[in-house]
């Protein structure tokens, strides 16, 4: 439905983006997350004909948009976009709901059922003559929403619509967002800044950091197999640490972290530089005394640095000669009995280690270069 090839952006000396490239597949949904700044919006900006590439191409249903003119206005007539900020006219929600049909020229009895229709869609059923700007902005969203899905779009865009959302409108748009994917065929693309939400609601995800998409993949794959370092710490792996490959076999690595061997499933030859990615939930916390290592596991020992609450969860950071962070229950914490200066055991599986490259990185000629400090776990900043 959607190629995007080699697309690049440039304000002035600012480079936004520099060589995305992905195809969105007809009736997918596809989000694109990274982190405030990457260029979410203005890729969808670029879709939606409301702003013009630097270079590259973007072709729908095979049609290159900014290079054939004659084309663009029906194209863009089969694409609708709604923005982080609902803007609603002062009239009632019915008219703003017609709006673009009245563009259309569609005759009234069309616009009457078609907005009917769009109202009951977005649960804003008997909502039409009451005044859009008296609604909350939860409500005012779903409107929007609307007036744009009444004119029967086959590519939805939507730049971070549920931004400035309270949780229960957040889940009100979610839940449309699947019906129209799922009733309709609707192609949709959705930015956001909430990699949760690109979890929940999208068949693939792209993230797009340093001007261009650092991986594209279904959720699983992005959020448990990270193709750098940069996207594991924006997806939440808490543990990243450096290490050099000392030994490998069978699909296994060893591997020297600052002095301390870890063992992970790998395929990275003796001497490769790596970064070891482990998830918080994938470690085991026991007190020093209890902590057996299991057969070709690792167990690691060492002491409780923090113990950092976290909603009904508490993040219990060991210094195990890299810094390792686990999250327990505070019952599981006061079970175990550990507090600061604790000596416990830290034990994960070898095929919960995830290993990536050290160093690798979407390039972007205008971003400098992050430098890392060795053994230094990578925070989400």
């Amino acid at each position: 439905m959607i190629e995007l090839d080699s697309v690049s952006k440039r304000f002035g000396d600012t480079v936004v983006l520099a060589g995305v490239t992905a195809r969105i597949k007809a009736g997918e949904i596809f989000a694109i997350i990274g982190p405030s700044g990457a260029g979410k919006s203005t890729l969808l900006r670029l879709i939606d004909l409301l702003d013009t590439p630097t270079g590259g191409a973007i072709r729908v249903s095979g049609i290159d948009i900014h290079a054939e003119k004659e084309r663009s206005l029906r194209v863009r007539r089969k694409m609708g976009m709604v923005f982080q900020k609902p803007a609603v006219f002062n009239t009632t929600v019915s008219e703003n709901i017609a709006v673009g049909l009245r563009f259309r020229g569609a005759d009234e009895r069309m616009i009457r059922e078609r907005v009917e229709d769009a109202l009951e869609m977005v649960g804003l059923a008997g909502y039409g003559e009451r005044r859009a700007r008296t609604l909350s902005g939860g409500e005012m969203q779903r409107v929007a929403l609307a007036r744009t899905m009444v004119t029967e779009p086959l590519v939805l865009l939507m730049d971070e619509p549920t931004a400035n959302l309270d949780p229960v409108s957040v889940e009100k748009i979610e839940e449309l967002v699947l019906r129209i994917n799922r009733d309709l065929g609707t192609t949709i693309v959705i930015s956001t800044h909430d990699m949760y939400q690109g979890q929940r609601l999208a068949h693939r995800i792209g993230v797009l950091m340093n001007g261009a998409f650092t991986q594209v993949g279904t959720p699983r794959e992005v959020f448990t197999l990270p193709a750098t370092w940069e996207v594991a710490r924006f997806v939440g792996i808490e543990n990243i640490i450096e290490g050099v490959v000392v030994a490998g076999r069978n699909g296994t690595s060893s591997v020297d972290a600052g002095g301390v061997l870890v063992r992970a499933a790998s395929s990275f030859g003796r001497g490769e530089e790596v970064c070891l990615c482990i998830r918080s939930e994938d470690m085991r916390i026991a007190p020093a005394a209890g902590g057996k290592a299991a057969l070709n596991g690792n167990t690691l020992a060492g002491t409780v640095a923090a113990i950092t609450p976290r909603g009904p969860y508490s993040k219990v950071t060991v210094d195990c000669g890299f810094m390792l962070s686990s999250v327990l229950s505070w019952k599981a914490v006061d079970e175990l009995g550990i507090r600061e200066g604790s000596r416990v055991s830290v034990s994960f599986a070898p095929e919960s280690v995830h290993v990536v490259r050290a160093g690798v990185t979407a390039v972007n000629p205008a971003a400098p270069r992050r430098e890392r400090g060795k053994n230094t776990p990578f925070l989400p900043e």
